[in-house]
């Protein structure tokens, strides 16, 4: 995929269609905001980013979110704030996919990644 010049998208809707696990749809110099599907049963898998900031907005879907030593229940419409340098994982606990967006600060991935299904290993 190629990622997009636009500077106003429907980001809900792009959720919401998205079936890949992990998609960049834009990165710039200090951020990134990318696309993700999580499979009915699966994970993002536990991960720690140093040095960047992570916010994840949930729109379709039920999850159980895990920063740190808390743990919470996600939906739609619930945003998940994740510091730099905690350790945090997100489990589908739904019927069908959890789908949201995130973006981080400064960017994690390489531009244009696109992953049809979650990695055997954490990135």
């Amino acid at each position: 995929m190629k990622e997009t010049d636009k500077t106003t998208l429907p980001i809900v809707r792009m959720a919401r269609d998205n079936e890949e696990f992990r998609k960049v749809i834009w990165t710039g110099e200090k951020s990134q905001l990318v696309l993700m599907a999580i499979a009915e049963g699966g994970e993002i898998g536990g991960e720690v980013h140093e040095g960047r900031d992570q916010l994840l907005w949930f729109v379709e879907g039920e999850g159980l979110a895990r920063i740190g030593e808390r743990e919470e229940a996600v939906r739609a419409g619930d945003v998940s704030i994740v510091p730099s340098g905690s350790w945090h994982n997100f489990r589908n606990t739904g019927r069908g996919m959890l789908k949201l967006y995130t973006t981080y600060s400064p960017p994690e991935h390489a531009p244009g990644t696109e992953q049809a299904t979650r990695p055997d290993s954490a990135h």
